[in-house]
Formats: structure tokens, sequence, C-alpha cells
């Protein structure tokens, strides 16, 4: 089933359609949960405190850590959309700090 998921996500075609499909897949709780995960995977490559990242992000630091883990040790998937989030960081403000 993950392979389906990957296969559907890497075919839609565009910004308006992912948004229509994120919103009819998940939750509104996940997709601000998941956003704050790539907020907080943004700010860890910037070098900031796990205290300000806790703080602005409104994850736990243990859900910090993990993510941390998983940006050094992981697939590269943080750092494969690390270049987007840097691109559209400063026009699109993260779900959870708003």
């Amino acid at each position: 089933m993950p392979q389906q998921l990957a296969l559907v996500l890497s075919d839609v075609g565009g910004y308006d359609d992912m948004q229509k499909v994120l919103r009819d897949l998940l939750t509104e709780k996940e997709i601000i949960e998941i956003s704050a995960r790539l907020e907080a995977a943004w700010m860890l490559s910037n070098g900031e405190k796990y205290t300000d990242i806790t703080a602005k992000t409104k994850l736990s630091s243990r859900t910090v850590a993990r993510i941390s883990d998983w940006y050094k040790n992981g697939s590269n998937g943080y750092k494969l959309v690390m270049p987007i989030i840097s691109n559209h960081h400063q026009h699109i403000p993260p779900a959870r700090t708003e």
C-alpha cells in the first residue's frame, strides 16, 4: 500500500491538484502536523535550537528529535524537499505558527 500512495502523489499534476488530493486524503490536523514537521526540518537544517523549534512549531521535543534523526540518518526525504521549502519559505507561513 505505501507504494500506491507514493505512485499516486508523484503523478499529481501541480499545486492546486495536490492541495485537493491532500485535503481529501488527510484530516486538517494531519495536514498541520506534516506542515509543522517540514518547518521543523527546515529549522534544523538552518541550525536552530530545539527550544526555538518546539516553541514555533508546537511539536514535542521528542518529535523534533525524531525529525532530526530522520534528517541525518533517514532516506534523505527531508533533504530532498529542503530546496523546495527554502524556495517558498518566505512566502508561505507554516500552518501551526499562525
